[in-house]
């Protein structure tokens, strides 16, 4: 009965923000992402041609996320719409399958190679969704959104092709410049913990282990035995720092150094990393690069 009047609702909203759609016909390169990260990738590859909206900003859990009615109208006024998929958007998935009937709507995540998705202990998930983590998976999904881009306005192709051969290069050396900041820390301390677990695909590509104390999903649990179990861990590998994220809350790791605390080690916080929001619009951590490169030099110069 929930699921049918929240299904009623939805209807009822879209058909609420239908009055606002243009009604010319013009197509005027509306594109809307959930997050930053689609929404950055958009950007780049559309340059001046897209009128390009995220609907996630920093500091948001696409986790948790649920639409409100101005996303409705957003989504409604689209042309196209892109999301991450993988379940990272799991509150809208009821929305997206309604707007597909009318529009374009691209879950990216499906556009990757299964075998480089990594598999998830996480009930309801069946695939990590955090890919943008793994810059090679990423490239992949700029491919997609060029791909997709191109068929919805052909007369823009050759500068989107153009635009996507140039943000490629600048993926590639990103990973470059990450994997030369890398060697400053020595293999041994290459042990990333944080929040909950959204630098897997990091870890796997860049060489680290990964530990989290909440699950995939922030909607995951975590108890005393885990703040437990993570502190052993810590005091067992003397570990000197962990991270915060910009989207999930602190409290969890303060309970953590506070337990190693007690146990006679001492461990400080060693910076906020971006995982699953970016930075504000406007700023180096707003864009997908400026992240990356934010998240490594966090990394390095707090674990090195």
């Amino acid at each position: 009965m929930k699921r049918l009047l929240g299904v009623i609702v939805l209807m009822m909203l879209l058909f609420g923000c239908s009055a606002e759609k243009n009604e010319t016909g013009k197509r005027e390169g509306n594109v809307v992402a959930t997050t930053g990260h689609i929404a950055d990738v958009i950007k780049e590859i559309g340059g001046g041609h897209l009128t390009v909206t995220a609907l996630m900003g920093p500091g948001v859990d696409p986790h948790l996320y649920k639409a409100t009615q101005s996303d409705l109208s957003k989504l409604e006024n689209a042309e196209v719409i892109f999301y991450n998929g993988l379940q990272l958007e799991g509150q809208m998935l009821d929305i997206f399958d309604q707007m597909s009937k009318d529009k374009t709507v691209l879950a990216v995540g499906d556009k990757l190679d299964k075998d480089k998705l990594l598999d998830s202990e996480d009930e309801g998930l069946l695939h990590d969704p955090h890919i943008w983590f793994n810059i090679d998976l990423w490239k992949q999904v700029v491919d997609a959104v060029t791909e997709t881009l191109v068929k919805e306005y052909p007369e823009y192709k050759d500068d989107f092709q153009a635009n996507e051969t140039a943000f490629l290069k600048k993926l590639d050396e990103l990973q470059t410049y990450a994997q030369e900041r890398i060697k400053e820390i020595p293999e041994k301390q290459r042990i990333l913990v944080t929040a909950h677990d959204a630098f897997n695909y990091f870890g796997e590509s860049q060489g680290f282990e990964v530990r989290g104390l909440q699950g995939l999903s922030t909607e995951a649990e975590y108890g005393v035995k885990d703040v437990q179990e993570m502190v052993d861990f810590l005091v067992e590998h003397k570990i000197k720092a962990i991270f915060v994220e910009s989207s999930v809350s602190d409290k969890a790791m303060k309970a953590v150094i506070e337990g190693a605390k007690q146990k006679g080690h001492d461990i400080v916080v060693g910076g906020e990393l971006f995982s699953d929001a970016m930075g504000a619009e406007g700023t180096k951590e707003g864009t997908y690069v400026g992240m990356y490169e934010h998240n490594i030099d966090t990394i390095v110069d707090a674990l090195k």
